[in-house]
């Protein structure tokens, strides 16, 4: 089994982050992608999220349907700051035979060297980079002393490929607070659900979350 972990705020979820996940997935020949949903992102602990419930309904609503994708709850279950390596480690411990597969946008890729532990990430699961289409291809070589060569070579063969999408979650926090239309920026379920629970109506939107 080869499976995909796509970790994120999604708050909301977008189709950005459905575009990506469904881009690695059919040019990864995944089996399966699970969407994680964090309780506190070590990266922006000074923001308070939407209550994990609700950002794991509207995760729901966004990928009905589809046989592959399924929302894993592990690390809104356990709480607080959860860290890759762990979450990771877990899921290997939980499915010692499956193979996983660390999806991240070509920013957060370029930022690995920097997480907790990027050997030990790499080792547990090949991170899969995505790029947006008309961007060069990404250097792998900044993972040189953090995984082994042949390691390297497999993330390059597992580099993906996403058309451009300029959406963000903070955009549609934005436009929700300021009154503004969502309208095919999500599924047309989770607009809906965001339109009758009002939510993040009046909220204040937080800059520089983009889709990953």
């Amino acid at each position: 089994m080869r499976i995909g972990i796509f970790g994120g705020s999604f708050d909301p979820v977008h189709f950005g982050h459905l575009l990506l996940a469904e881009c690695c997935r059919e040019q990864g020949q995944l089996d399966e992608v699970w969407f994680v949903p964090t309780a506190v992102p070590p990266h922006k602990q000074q923001r308070e999220l939407t209550p994990a419930p609700i950002r794991i309904e509207m995760l729901e609503l966004a990928i009905g349907g589809h046989p592959a994708f399924s929302v894993n709850c592990y690390e809104t279950d356990r709480g607080g700051v959860n860290f890759t390596v762990d979450t990771l480690a877990h899921f290997r411990d939980e499915n010692p035979t499956s193979e996983f597969f660390f999806l991240l946008g070509a920013d957060m890729f370029r930022d690995l060297p920097h997480w907790r532990q990027p050997e030990r990430i790499c080792e547990l699961a090949l991170p899969m980079a995505v790029r947006r289409s008309g961007e060069s291809p990404l250097d792998f070589n900044l993972l040189s002393g953090i995984a082994p060569p042949e390691r390297i070579d497999a993330m390059r063969r597992h580099e993906v490929v996403m058309p451009e999408i300029g959406l963000s979650a903070s955009d549609i926090r934005q436009r929700v607070a300021v009154g503004q239309g969502i309208r095919y920026r999500t599924p047309r379920a989770v607009e809906k659900y965001i339109e009758t629970h009002s939510q993040y109506a009046g909220s204040r939107p937080c800059s520089g979350e983009t889709a990953r």
